[in-house]
């Protein structure tokens, strides 16, 4: 046989192949689909976060997430700023000619007012640690021990501010107490760990600035200016995201089973449905690529909050070593993100897992970069074990995350018990193969944009 029937032979196993798979997958999200509506009507009266849905009435509406719920309340007086600001900023752009100083100040105004109207009197403990972190910075930064202060001063208050609850003002005095009847509208303290990455981005990039003379040049990069069209594009997938969430919310109460402790009466088919329910309905923006695309969990942490991804890269990764101390850095940076998030033991075991389960990838990648397919067969057995191992990954990842965001680490021998079990045998087996099947398509989508490309 020739080359050139070899190469049409392997064309036609790939379509029988990507058919076979398709119609799997139909398959498997249509038994998922049935399930979880099924699961929502049998014991929505015992979940906790439900309430009237505006979409298909009687039925109630997942609100269960606290992020999900603030956001999803203060849409309209956030979509109003956001036109306000976007309205002052072009006005002043074309009308007085402000460049990146007027622009600068124009900011500073227009968002002291939005934090005086966020935050309240708590505007004081803001501008409080954010000029000492100014004056550190300005202090300190040509220190050889700069970035350990810069970090203690930060991890500081990070812990401070979550441990004290924002510091109610009449910890300070009693005179001070009338000022905690006006605290804002949003908890100033849990919006800081935001602020936090900004005090040690600009302590780094002012300390790098003053070791690298091209450094200035290499931050004055203009802004890149997309269209009319390209605005409008994004614009409609935005939308089209939030009416997949309200949609998925009103039909899947995923989240309010994990809020509710009700996964504990599930069987491990049920606790199998909801925990891919939780880990796939993830809102699209800041994401690159779609999470549901990735088989390995380096290429999931690059897509998932890509900007948050980037400043780990810039202030954590290349600092503590890069790829030379890999193994090394992925504690330091998970156990950060971690108590970033939230000062809880299960986020703490969730970021602990996820290096457990790095460690093996990163060595598997390293003989497998070694490893040259060589004719036919080897390409096959290489994609075959790439699709296998990318199986194991997504389960570790669905592992990590129910054992961070749902069961907690007193969860998990309950987690072990419940899948080792007779059901639970053949649902790993399910779950294997469904990822395996998954991660092949993944396989031919990235095949296909290969060829477009």
């Amino acid at each position: 046989m020739n080359t050139k029937s070899k190469s049409r032979l392997m064309e036609k196993q790939r379509k029988v192949e990507l058919l076979l798979l398709i119609l799997y997958a139909t398959g498997f999200y249509t038994f998922c689909f049935r399930r979880s509506l099924h699961l929502s009507r049998d014991h929505f009266s015992k979940l906790h976060g439900l309430r009237r849905g505006w979409l298909f009435p009687p039925r109630l509406n997942d609100v269960s997430d606290a992020q999900w719920r603030n956001f999803r309340a203060n849409l309209p007086i956030l979509t109003l700023v956001f036109a306000l600001f976007t309205m002052l900023a072009n006005i002043c752009r074309k009308s007085f000619r402000f460049r990146a100083r007027g622009m600068s100040i124009l900011w500073l105004f227009l968002s002291l007012i939005y934090l005086s109207y966020l935050h309240g009197a708590c505007i004081i403990f803001i501008l409080l640690i954010t000029s000492v972190n100014f004056l550190l910075v300005k202090i300190f930064a040509h220190a050889k021990y700069f970035a350990l202060l810069l970090w203690i001063f930060n991890l500081v208050f990070l812990f401070c501010n979550r441990v004290y609850e924002g510091y109610p003002f009449s910890k300070f005095g009693q005179r001070w107490a009338y000022l905690d009847n006006h605290r804002g509208t949003f908890r100033w303290h849990i919006c800081f760990n935001f602020v936090v990455l900004r005090m040690i981005s600009f302590g780094y990039d002012y300390h790098w600035a003053h070791q690298d003379s091209c450094f200035d040049q290499e931050l004055d990069v203009p802004q890149n200016h997309y269209s009319i069209i390209e605005v409008t594009w994004y614009g409609l997938r935005w939308l089209f995201g939030l009416s997949v969430i309200e949609l998925m919310t009103h039909l899947f109460y995923f989240n309010a089973f994990a809020a509710s402790d009700s996964w504990k009466t599930l069987s491990p088919m049920d606790i199998f449905i909801i925990g891919y329910g939780i880990a796939g309905i993830e809102a699209p923006e800041n994401m690159p690529k779609c999470v549901n695309n990735c088989h390995n969990l380096e290429s999931f942490w690059k897509s998932w909050h890509a900007s948050f991804n980037k400043w780990i890269v810039r202030y954590m990764y290349i600092p503590l070593g890069g790829s030379h101390r890999k193994l090394l850095n992925i504690w330091v940076i998970f156990t950060f993100v971690a108590v970033w998030h939230d000062l809880e033991w299960k986020l703490l075991s969730w970021a602990w897992l996820t290096c457990l389960f790095f460690v093996p990838e990163m060595l598997v990648k390293s003989a497998a970069n070694a490893f040259q397919a060589e004719g036919a067969l080897g390409g096959f057995i290489f994609r075959e074990l790439s699709a296998a191992a990318g199986a194991i990954t997504i389960t570790c990842l669905m592992v990590a995350n129910l054992v961070g965001y749902v069961i907690g680490p007193s969860g998990i021998n309950w987690l072990i018990s419940r899948f080792l079990g007779k059901e639970g045998l053949s649902v790993l087996g399910f779950m294997l193969v469904t990822f395996y099947v998954g991660t092949k398509l993944m396989f031919h989508i990235s095949d296909a944009k290969q060829r477009m490309q």
